[in-house]
C-alpha cells in the first residue's frame, strides 16, 4: 500500500442534510423548502403514509412541486433501489421523509436483525447484527454518493418540559431528545439541525463555517442559498452517469476499468446506487465496474482470432454458427459464467455480440473456456 500524502483539494459537492425534530416541528415542510430551492426536480421518498403530499401544489397554486414514492416496508436495501431509480430519472434533490423508518419501521434494521437472529443458524442477536449491518452500510453509502442533494428527516423522541417565559409565566413545551436512528448516524451528514415546535432550527453539527452555531427561525431560501454557495466552492466532480457510460464503452480495456474504479474511489462514488445498464436491477457503481472488469480480464486471456465477415460464411455456415454458439454457451455455463458475463467478454474481445460472430470466433472462445475449466 502506498502511504504517500498529497495536497488536499476542495471539491464541489451536493448537500447532505439531516433534520431532526419531534412531531409538529415542521421537518417535512422545511425539507421541501430547502430541496425545491436547491433544484427544480425534487423526489420525495414518503414513509409517512402520504402525509408529504399535503404540501403539494393545490388548486390555488400554492405548495411545492415534487414527485413522490410511497413506501410501506423499510428494508434498507429497498432504499438503495429507490435512490438508484431517482438517480436514473435525474432528480437533482431527494428528500427521505423519514429515515427513521429504515431503522425502527416495518422491515427496518431492528426487525431485520431480529428476523435473521431467530432463523436456524442465525446466531441470535449477535449474528443478526453481523449479517444485517452491511445492508445498512450500503444504504448510507448510497445516500452519501447520490448524484444530487439529499435531505433526510429523522424523528426524535418527545418530552414535555415546564419552562418560564420572559415574563416569568410557566408554560409547557414539547422538545425532541434523541433521534430514532442508529447511534452516531449524524456524523455521516455535513449539516445536522434540530427543529423545535416553533420551527426554529438549531444547527448542532456543520461543516459549513457560515452555519456554525446557527439558530434560524423558519429556515428557508436564505439557508438554501448559503448552503449552495458553500457547496459550489471547489473543483468539479465527475457525474455518476458519465462513469456508468464509460464503464459500458465497447473499447474499454481491463486497465481502463481499473482506472475507472480508482477514479470512482477517489471521488467516493463507488457506493453510488444505480440501475444495471442491462438488467435494470439496482446495484452500486462499485459492483458494476467490478463486474465489468472481471469480464474484460477474462476476455483479455482469449486468443486473438481475426474476425471473418458474415458474408464470407460458406453455404451451410448458418447451421455451423448455431452449433458453435450452443457449444460456447455450454462451455461458459460449465466455467461458471452467466450469459451476461459471456456477452460482455465476447463483445470486448471481438467487438460484436455472439449472435453476429463467425463460427471460428465462437469455437476459439469455447476452446479457451474449456481449457480454463480444465
Amino acid at each position: 500500500m502506498n502511504f504517500s500524502f498529497t495536497p488536499a483539494t476542495r471539491q464541489q459537492s451536493k448537500a447532505r442534510i439531516a433534520l431532526e425534530g419531534p412531531s409538529g416541528s415542521g421537518k417535512t415542510f422545511t425539507a421541501l423548502t430547502l430541496a425545491t430551492t436547491m433544484d427544480d426536480r425534487v423526489a420525495l421518498i414518503d414513509t409517512e403514509r402520504g402525509s408529504a403530499s399535503k404540501y403539494a401544489v393545490g388548486k390555488n397554486g400554492q405548495g411545492f412541486a415534487f414527485d413522490t414514492l410511497q413506501m410501506t416496508k423499510f428494508d434498507p436495501r429497498d432504499l438503495v433501489g429507490a435512490l438508484a431509480a431517482a438517480g436514473q430519472a435525474g432528480y437533482g434533490a431527494v428528500v427521505v421523509d423519514s429515515l427513521s423508518h429504515f431503522w425502527m419501521g416495518i422491515g427496518g434494521m431492528l426487525e431485520l436483525v431480529d428476523a435473521i437472529g431467530k432463523r436456524g443458524g442465525g446466531g441470535g442477536n449477535f449474528g443478526g447484527w453481523k449479517e444485517a449491518r452491511p445492508f445498512e452500510r450500503q444504504m448510507i453509502d448510497a445516500l452519501l454518493a447520490y448524484p444530487g442533494h439529499i435531505i433526510v428527516t429523522m424523528r426524535t423522541k418527545a418530552e414535555w418540559v415546564i419552562e418560564e417565559d420572559a415574563r416569568g409565566k410557566k408554560q409547557v413545551r414539547k422538545i425532541g431528545t434523541k433521534a430514532e436512528q442508529r447511534e452516531g448516524l449524524e456524523y455521516e451528514f455535513d449539516i445536522v439541525g434540530d427543529l423545535d415546535q416553533e420551527n426554529t432550527l438549531v444547527i448542532s453539527k456543520t461543516r459549513c463555517p457560515e452555519l456554525t452555531g446557527g439558530v434560524i427561525n423558519r429556515p428557508g431560501e436564505d439557508l438554501a442559498a448559503t448552503v449552495l454557495e458553500w457547496l459550489a466552492d471547489g473543483s468539479s466532480v465527475p457525474a455518476v452517469a458519465e462513469l456508468v457510460a464509460a464503464s459500458q464503452d465497447p473499447n474499454l480495456t481491463f486497465e481502463g476499468a481499473r482506472e475507472l474504479h480508482q477514479k470512482a474511489e477517489r471521488y467516493r462514488l463507488l457506493g453510488a446506487a444505480i440501475l444495471h445498464p442491462v438488467t435494470g436491477e439496482p446495484l452500486t457503481f462499485g459492483q458494476l465496474i467490478t463486474e465489468r472488469g472481471r469480464a474484460l480480464r477474462a476476455a483479455s486471456a482469449q486468443p486473438q482470432t481475426p474476425a471473418r465477415p458474415l458474408a464470407s460464411v460458406p453455404p451451410g455456415g448458418a447451421e455451423q454458427q448455431a452449433s458453435a454458439l450452443d457449444e460456447l454457451r455450454t462451455a461458459a455455463s460449465a466455467a461458471g459464467m452467466t450469459p451476461q458475463d459471456l456477452e460482455e467478454g465476447f463483445q470486448a474481445q471481438y467487438g460484436k455480440p455472439t449472435t453476429e460472430a463467425a463460427d471460428e470466433q465462437l469455437r476459439a472462445m469455447t476452446a479457451t473456456l474449456t481449457r480454463g475449466a480444465a
